[in-house]
């Protein structure tokens, strides 16, 4: 997630740090922080979903998105079949990776 400098971002990021943290509490957010070193504010954000559309819904509903503060967004999935996020995962390594398991 990628956002513009100036005042729109600053009047916003409070409650844009709130709705975050409610995703949080609901659990449909599993870590979120700025990225360092980027030419514009941008995050990276880590979320828990059926599918790609219930991610859109939960971007949909953020204030940056309301206020037109998202200049640019890239959606991935991922499964963490390794690391501290392993409970998140499928736990279904593909074929070459299933002796580790």
């Amino acid at each position: 997630m990628e956002h513009p400098d100036g005042d729109r971002w600053n009047q916003h990021v409070l409650e844009h740090a709130l709705y975050l943290k409610d995703l949080i509490a609901q659990g449909r957010l599993l870590a979120s922080g700025p990225l360092k070193a980027t030419p514009l504010r941008a995050g990276f954000l880590i979320m828990r979903a059926e599918n790609r559309e219930e991610v859109e819904a939960m971007v949909k509903g953020d204030p940056f998105s309301r206020e037109d503060l998202i200049c640019g967004l890239t959606i991935e999935e991922w499964d963490p079949l390794f690391g501290m996020l392993v409970d998140q995962s499928s736990k279904q390594p593909p074929p070459e990776l299933a002796s580790l398991f």
